[in-house]
Order: C-alpha cells, then structure tokens, then sequence
C-alpha cells in the first residue's frame, strides 16, 4: 500500500464513481468534487496544489470544467480537523485527500466509512489507526505514508556530523501532534545512541515558538531540530528567521 499509490489510482477513483453502490452513487456531485483537508494553512502548501491541480488537468481532469475543489484548512490548530472533515462529508464531495500527517485522515476516516479517502502522510498508518496493514489497507482509506519518524536517529547523526562539537541540541515539539509522545521516545533514543543531551521545547503557537527559541538561547544550545509536524511547516520562515539570530 504505502507508496503505490498514484496518479492513475487516484483517477480511477473520480472516474469509478458510477462502479459504486447505487445509494452512495445517487448522493454524488454530477461534477466529481475533491476535497482537500490539511492542519497546516494554505500557503505553504500553494506550490504543491499547483502541481497536483496541474497533474490532474494533464490527465484529463481540469478544475472547473469537469472536476472541482472544496479546500479546508486547519491552520495548525488540530481540534478543528473534525469539523472541517465533517464539513467536506456534508458537502458530498467524491473523494477526500487528506495531507499533512495522520490527523487529517484520522478525522476524514471518523467522519464517513462512505467516501474514499487518500492519505498523504508522515506518520505510521498502522499505528496510527488509519489502515489495518500495508499490504491491505481495508475500509475505504488508501495513501502514502512518508515514515518521517524512522529518520530522527538520522538527523542526529547527521547533525552530529556536520558539527562534531556539540553538546546540547535543541528540538521544537508540538504537543498537540498525534505522535507528539511517540517523538519524544524517538528523540531521547536517538539522542543517547550519539551521546549528546536534548534540550526539548514544546510550542504550537507563533508565540510559543518565540518563547521556546529565547531558552535556547539562554541553555546555549549548539544545533537545533524542529520534530516533524506539519504546523512547523507552515511557520519554517519564522523559524529560520529566529535561528539566524
């Protein structure tokens, strides 16, 4: 399952609407409709809708001609993804994609066992509830799983590389991230297999990120990792801006 997913996957399930149970089919849009959920905001994700809109018209599939869009954004705040996946199963869209972690899918998943749901995330879907295994993902749930998590042994080794003297490494954690427990087992793992000390900060706010870059540098750290996190995506400018300093 995980990475096999693809672009004439995921065509045939807006053109086999009418291969679906007659109850459901009657429930559909004529015009197949697709929609987007993610927890981080829009515009970090713009280039990557632009290639994926553009990828669908190659195919055949041109917004508004003869396939719409219905986008929802979470903007890092994880309790809102129920209600806008709920939103998107009210507005009968054909199929939903839900982005940026194991959240969005997991409230995609919760809001209808109807309408196909293709996952693109960093998390692991097994454990993450989302697919009952890789080989047979079962329900109505498919995707692609990244596993991110598998390489924060390999960012410490790396940063270990880069700057063999140091001591301290900083990391930004979102504690309001699924995984968010299961990132901490990681990091402290990782962090003792290279011999260095972890100085962990949690932030899921602008405000917070500020304030946890302030310890830093009061604990002088000497390199610093933000944990995978689709909110610390969102907001990378401001934290290279306040790395810099």
């Amino acid at each position: 399952m995980t990475g096999h997913i693809g672009r004439r996957e995921f065509i045939t399930l807006l053109g086999g609407a009418a291969a679906w149970p007659l109850a459901a089919h009657a429930q559909q849009p004529r015009m197949p409709v697709v929609g987007h959920l993610n927890v981080a905001s829009a515009m970090p994700y713009s280039h990557l809708l632009a290639t994926f809109r553009d990828s669908l018209k190659r195919a055949g599939w041109a917004e508004g001609l003869n396939v719409a869009f219905e986008y929802r954004w979470a903007d890092g705040q994880y309790e809102r993804l129920p209600v806008l996946a709920a939103d998107l199963v009210r507005r009968q869209v054909t199929v939903i994609v839900a982005s940026g972690g194991n959240a969005p899918a997991q409230a995609a998943k919760a809001a209808t066992d109807i309408i196909p749901i293709v996952f693109i995330s960093g998390g692991e879907p097994v454990r993450g509830g989302l697919v009952a295994s890789m080989n047979r993902p079962g329900a109505n749930v498919t995707g692609v799983s990244t596993m991110f998590s598998a390489l924060v042994p390999k960012r410490l080794d790396l940063l270990k590389q880069l700057v063999p003297t140091i001591t301290v490494i900083g990391a930004l954690i979102n504690p309001k991230y699924p995984d968010a427990d299961l990132q901490r087992h990681e990091l402290d793992d990782a962090a003792a297999a290279i011999g260095r000390q972890v100085r962990l900060m949690e932030a899921s706010s602008e405000s917070e990120i500020e304030a946890a870059f302030a310890s830093f540098a009061n604990s002088r750290v000497d390199a610093l990792i933000a944990m995978n996190d689709p909110f610390f995506q969102s907001v990378h400018n401001q934290i290279t801006a306040l790395a810099a300093h």
